[in-house]
């Protein structure tokens, strides 16, 4: 395991949570997130010290809070995720596509975050499946990931999915491969995914959603929209399917800030990494503001699988698939012990066991109210 980064999210929070609070109203999912990243492998969660077998080491590792918008609890999800998905992937390149909800449409994804992150998970779904069926003659294997974020934690909710170069003819009888470079034409993209979209915020609109907005005011925002040209990115497929995974991996399970991205932290500013060498200083309680802003809905599931890969049962589309394109031996699943894990239980100077000894918890504490410390 490399060197711990220097400054600490949770740090952050516990310092300037009673700022935040101060000046914003917060969701109770964002509360518990702030929490949860505060006691963060610390005394509070409990934990266990380590003790080499044979008397070279010992540290105490406090226990972890797994939730999934945590910084520091992402690494170990990503290896179990990569290890249980791994004899699923076909062996078979696969494309990246990348689609955005337009810029008028945030405010609206604010106040329902729900209602139009499910609108957008299943019109990409959606309209990959059917540009497939009527373009291709073929089934694709799909798995989205929703962002929400940008490298400046702006909010900027898109859709990341791998789609695999080639799948099952709507017949069945046969897989087939895609021989071009490219997927669909970025308009066709742009434009189902538009429709469909709009269509699903329609009938959420019919089915009571969206009070706060009268009708006018509603169809004066869908016009902006309407004819607008929606964003959709495509890149050349990978070749390897474990490439995919390892790619996939760092998507699925990232979240907006990492503590690796900290350059500096300061009472008066927090300062982090962004893109090409940039970085991006904020005021501390505006940083965290940004941060909670990213917590999703409580139960919402970002990452989706469709098509082929949402295929679960034995003899379904999925092995109909690996059997037409002759793909007979599945991927090697990873073992139950991820490297990580492995590695956690191996003594850094002699390579002895880690002997575990459990650690109570601190006394309990109720979740911090708005202007008290953490």
């Amino acid at each position: 395991m490399g060197p711990r980064p220097r400054f600490d999210i949770g740090e952050i929070v516990r310092k300037h949570r009673p700022a935040l609070e101060a000046r914003h109203r917060l969701a109770p999912g964002q509360k518990k997130v702030l929490t949860a990243i505060s006691r963060c492998r610390t005394a509070a969660l409990g934990g266990h010290k380590l003790v080499c077998e044979h008397g070279d080491y010992e540290r105490i590792a406090y226990n972890s809070c797994r939730d999934r918008h945590c910084p520091k609890c992402q690494a170990l999800a990503q290896e179990k995720w990569i290890a249980a998905r791994s004899h699923r992937i076909l062996a078979i390149g696969h494309f990246h596509v990348v689609f955005t909800l337009p810029a008028e449409l945030r405010a609206l994804a604010r106040l329902h975050p729900a209602v139009v992150y499910q609108a957008m998970l299943r019109a990409v779904a959606d309209t990959l499946l059917e540009l497939g069926r009527t373009r291709k003659g073929l089934t694709f294997g799909l798995t989205l990931v929703l962002h929400t974020w940008t490298r400046e934690l702006a909010f900027h909710p898109h859709v990341h999915v791998l789609v695999s170069a080639g799948g099952l003819a709507l017949d069945g009888g046969s897989f087939i491969r895609l021989k071009h470079r490219y997927l669909f034409p970025l308009g066709m993209l742009g434009e189902v995914f538009r429709g469909k979209v709009l269509a699903a915020l329609g009938a959420a609109r019919d089915a009571g959603q969206f009070p706060e907005r009268s009708e006018a005011a509603y169809a004066r925002l869908i016009a902006q929209v309407k004819h607008k040209r929606w964003i959709a990115y495509v890149k050349k497929p990978f070749r390897k399917s474990s490439h995919v995974l390892q790619y996939l991996g760092r998507y699925t399970h990232r979240v907006g800030m990492a503590n690796s991205r900290l350059v500096d932290v300061t009472d008066e500013q927090v300062t982090f990494r962004t893109k090409h060498g940039h970085t991006t200083t904020l005021e501390p309680a505006e940083f965290l503001h940004r941060l909670v802003q990213h917590v999703l809905p409580p139960g919402f599931r970002k990452i989706r699988h469709a098509g082929l890969y949402a295929s679960a049962q034995a003899g379904g589309l999925l092995d109909q698939a690996r059997q037409a394109l002759g793909d007979t031996k599945t991927m090697a699943s990873a073992s139950p012990v991820t490297w990580l894990e492995q590695e956690m239980r191996a003594c850094p100077v002699c390579g002895g066991l880690l002997r575990r000894i459990r650690l109570e918890p601190t006394a309990p504490r109720a979740p911090p109210e708005a202007g008290t410390p953490c």
